[in-house]
């Protein structure tokens, strides 16, 4: 996956964990909230791993 891609996916699992923990602090679903934490950490890790793969192209086209 290409950094612009890793960023765009990041960014949907961030915005659908938010709303996966906002629905289930709603309704009192733990579970629901937990996911949705879950989901949300996973897009910033992705989001992250795109911003490294630009660092990382940034200096090898300076090379």
């Amino acid at each position: 996956m290409g950094s612009t891609s890793d960023k765009i996916s990041g960014l949907a699992n961030e915005a659908a964990g938010n709303l996966k923990q906002a629905a289930g602090k709603a309704t009192g679903n733990k579970t629901l909230q937990a996911k949705g934490k879950a989901q949300e950490i996973k897009g910033e890790a992705q989001q992250a791993k795109g911003k490294a793969k630009d660092a990382v192209k940034k200096v090898v086209d300076r090379a």
